[in-house]
């Protein structure tokens, strides 16, 4: 790509509304292929070449390449240096070979066409600028026959027992201050519809949640959000994008231990997913 065509290509707009604070990590670490990406297990194979897009701290590409290797290969990316270096060391820690780590914009992905058999991104196309363009990147990079898998959470599903007044309130800041930073935060529904105008036409769509109800689950959701709401980046872009005052962030953070410390604590996520055959 010469430097005319690099101006001119399309480029990551909106501000990835969690940033990588520790608390963020703490959630995106937990996450595994069989919490994560069960959807998709059924269709690796040995062998296989596979982009993990928005890879993050590297939990999920190092259970992929477990399951392609040891001749297939990953090629993790993400947009953030300093958490593709987490992830590197991560694969390292685990004596993982066959994966390999690079910085990139899914709106415009620096491989050929047709390289991967399976290009996959999870929690992504929620937080990016153009969601369409992002897949249409996905689907040039994926070889024909090949597959492009995704899950998003859809924020506006999201639902949670006792009725803890606070919670409403996060969720409604969440929505608006996400929107604000460009991103769709009820992305899971939107999935088949972006994947259509990308120019899919064979989309299989599923639907899996995650649920945080015994005792130690509620208080390490609970305790993550609070800390997100108070000192990571979101906090910062809450704040200083005028959606709440530092008092109204406290608030809603105390509505989360005050919900985690409930011996009925029960929350589910549900996440929107798609098997897109290129």
């Amino acid at each position: 790509m010469n430097a005319a065509q690099s101006a001119n290509a399309p480029h990551e707009t909106a501000v990835y509304t969690h940033g990588h604070h520790e608390s963020v990590l703490r959630s995106h670490r937990w996450r595994t292929a069989q919490n994560s990406a069960a959807y998709l297990i059924g269709e690796m194979r040995p062998g296989m070449s596979v982009l993990d897009v928005g890879c993050g701290p590297g939990t999920i590409s190092a259970d992929l390449a477990e399951l392609v290797g040891p001749q297939g290969r990953v090629t993790a990316v993400d947009a953030a240096q300093d958490v593709i270096e987490q992830a590197a060391a991560y694969a390292q820690e685990r004596g993982l070979t066959n994966i390999g780590f690079a910085t990139a914009d899914v709106h415009a992905l620096d491989f050929p066409d047709d390289s991967f058999d399976v290009v996959h991104a999870h929690q992504v196309l929620q937080h990016v600028g153009d969601p369409v363009q992002a897949l249409r990147e996905m689907r040039r990079v994926c070889r024909p026959g090949g597959i492009v898998a995704v899950r998003d959470a859809d924020y506006a599903a999201m639902t949670w027992y006792p009725q803890t007044p606070g919670l409403e309130e996060w969720l409604d800041l969440y929505r608006r201050v996400a929107r604000a930073n460009g991103g769709e935060p009820d992305a899971g529904r939107r999935l088949r519809s972006w994947a259509r105008a990308a120019g899919f036409t064979d989309v299989t769509c599923t639907a899996t949640s995650w649920c945080y109800a015994t005792p130690e689950e509620a208080a390490w959701w609970s305790a993550l959000w609070a800390d997100r709401t108070n000192t990571s980046a979101y906090a910062g872009i809450a704040t200083g994008g005028g959606h709440a005052t530092e008092a109204e962030l406290a608030a809603i953070a105390d509505a989360w231990h005050t919900w985690g410390a409930s011996p009925d604590a029960w929350f589910s996520v549900l996440n929107g997913e798609i098997i897109a055959r290129a």
